[in-house]
């Protein structure tokens, strides 16, 4: 049985976000040898909307078909205007109702935080990209606003967009069938660690406060500028004004994890970076980052990112093998012609 998923386009909606989410299935499809998941694209008016980089894509009007999908995606790169709220507003109540179960709608990019506005998810967690993470927790007080790569609250889903659309597709699939069927998915498209929700959005340390307080951002410089020589979480509650149960609070609620598992997720993507750019030794690297061994850092290595350190530079050393497989995305192809 195919399953319908809609993707309903704002104008200057980010491509990236539609091709990776048709991507996923597309190699769901492949996998599957069958049309197990259809591709719909839709707009609020227009039959044609154009993307950020000028592209156009054909769509269908949602009020009269998207309740034909078991599942759909607004992606918006941009705020939009009262009038496209209106109808977006309308659009959302009729697909799901007020309940928390039935169809499932996501956000995607700042389709997230205008879903918000609509109300949608009051009471839910909300992923919306870190860029408009403070002005969508300001102004939408009954949503819990996340800067987490993705978020799966019963049949509220959202994604940063870009790149973690991949991540958030990779979750949903696995949801539907299972996690080996969602590994096989991501080797098909190439992808070498698959993101979980509870994972923060790549931001500067400056983008913190966005979403915490003057101590957040006191924190997380403190953190970056001792990445070798790491300061024991009460030190840093110390240095910054308040207890150490103060800062955890405070960490939970608006980066979604402790101060000290995110200490070491710096310390460890500091190294990832070492490794991959540099000709500085194992060894050396762990050290620099704040590992007290070249053991204690293998294995917080790779429990982190699934492999070891001497694995990943041997990743980056190696040439490149010829004749990699292409996989041709042809989910719908008349909707991309």
């Amino acid at each position: 049985m195919t399953s319908q998923v809609g993707f309903v386009l704002l104008p200057g909606f980010s491509l990236l976000s539609l091709g990776a989410a048709t991507a996923a299935l597309a190699a769901a499809n492949d996998l599957a040898g069958a049309q197990i998941y259809q591709v719909r694209t839709f707009a609020l008016e227009a039959t044609v909307v154009r993307a950020q980089c000028g592209t156009l894509i054909a769509t269908e009007f949602a009020g009269e078909n998207l309740s034909e999908c078991q599942m759909a995606t607004v992606i918006a790169d941009r705020l939009v205007e009262e009038t496209e709220l209106s109808s977006l507003r309308v659009l959302v109540s009729t697909f799901v109702g007020s309940g928390d179960v039935g169809p499932r709608l996501a956000g995607i990019g700042i389709g997230a935080a205008i879903l918000a506005q609509c109300g949608f998810y009051d009471g839910f967690r909300a992923a919306v990209h870190w860029q408009y993470a403070a002005e969508a927790a300001e102004s939408n007080l009954g949503s819990i606003v996340s800067t987490n790569v993705f978020e799966i609250d019963r049949n509220r889903l959202s994604a940063a967009g870009g790149a973690t659309t991949i991540d958030f597709m990779l979750a949903w699939l696995a949801e539907r069938h299972d996690k080996t069927f969602c590994a096989e998915v991501a080797a098909q498209l190439g992808i070498e660690r698959v993101r979980q929700s509870s994972e923060r959005q790549a931001m500067p340390a400056s983008a913190h406060p966005a979403v915490g307080s003057a101590r957040i951002k006191e924190a997380l410089e403190l953190m970056e500028a001792n990445l070798s020589e790491p300061l024991p979480t009460e030190d840093i509650a110390r240095l910054v004004g308040i207890s150490r149960r103060q800062l955890e609070r405070l960490f939970r609620q608006h980066i979604g994890t402790l101060p000290s598992r995110h200490y070491l997720e710096l310390r460890l993507k500091a190294s990832r970076r070492q490794l991959k750019q540099t000709s500085q030794s194992i060894l050396q690297i762990g050290l620099s980052c704040g590992f007290v061994s070249g053991p204690h850092f293998s294995t917080a290595y790779r429990t982190f990112f699934g492999h070891t350190p001497r694995d990943e530079r041997a990743r980056h050393t190696r040439p490149h093998a010829s004749g990699d497989e292409v996989i041709t995305v042809n989910t719908e192809v008349e909707k991309f012609s």
